[in-house]
């Protein structure tokens, strides 16, 4: 079985820019055909010109927009009917929600955070677990955040927190069912600070030069996506540079 990400095929969310962008390049580079999803069609087309100026065969661009839930399911169909499989799942747009006093969270806010970082990531698991089982090494990888985890909670950071609390759940939910019985690997990675636009909306008056980029995490992540990765069902902490079991603190 080959140890890197080549020949594979790789579906990548939030692909336009930050993380998703510099995972989908890392896993061009790495030999796989990404399959790019995102809302802004001018953005995808930068990936794309991006994938080939480094001399790869391009993208296969989706706009969307992951709260699009009927496209979500329709996705499966068309990745089944032109490869047959689906080798990688990179679960990465995510929406920071409102940062505010819970009791201040309108309802809105509330649902459109968890439709984003978790009921979007469900309806992919839905749509593509026959492709993934089909792959023989599909890789899945959910983005988390420590906030999820940490042993003190940072206030006014609760639909964020807790949505990416609910994704995990989902994420190791989906790692026990697929562990014993299928060529399926699920894993949850903690970028930890990084520069994105995320954290600068979250930290205004932050200083960017000192978080570590999104192209010093993507080797990790496609390492992980790669067919002899093993571990399931466990965190990868960045920040540490390690494989954590949950009852470890991260």
């Amino acid at each position: 079985m080959p140890a890197s990400p080549n020949g594979r095929i790789a579906l990548v969310t939030g692909a336009s820019r930050g993380i998703g962008r510099a995972i989908a390049l890392e896993l061009a580079r790495a030999g796989a055909h990404v399959i790019a999803l995102a809302r802004t069609q001018g953005a995808l087309e930068d990936l794309d010109d991006a994938i080939r100026a480094e001399g790869g065969k391009g993208a296969t661009l989706m706009p969307c927009d992951v709260k699009d839930f009927d496209a979500l399911d329709r996705l499966g169909a068309t990745i089944f009917a032109r490869w047959g499989k689906l080798d990688i799942l990179v679960g990465n747009a995510g929406a920071l929600g409102p940062v505010s006093p819970l009791g201040h969270v309108e309802p809105h806010q509330w649902d459109d955070t968890f439709a984003v970082n978790v009921t979007a990531n469900w309806r992919l698991i839905r749509s593509l677990d026959p492709l993934l089982r089909a792959s023989d090494a599909g890789r899945a990888v959910f983005i988390t955040t420590g906030v999820a985890h940490a042993a003190v909670f940072r206030p006014y950071w609760g639909p964020y927190a807790a949505s990416k609390a609910a994704l995990e759940a989902l994420a190791r939910t989906y790692a026990a069912e697929t562990m014993n019985i299928t060529p399926v690997r699920v894993m949850i990675v903690n970028p930890g600070p990084m520069r994105t636009k995320m954290r600068a909306q979250a930290m205004p008056g932050e200083d960017p030069t000192i978080l570590r980029t999104p192209e010093e995490l993507a080797p990790k992540i496609a390492a992980i996506c790669a067919p002899d990765w093993t571990e399931t069902g466990k965190l990868y902490d960045f920040p540490q540079d390690r494989v954590l079991r949950f009852s470890e603190p991260a």
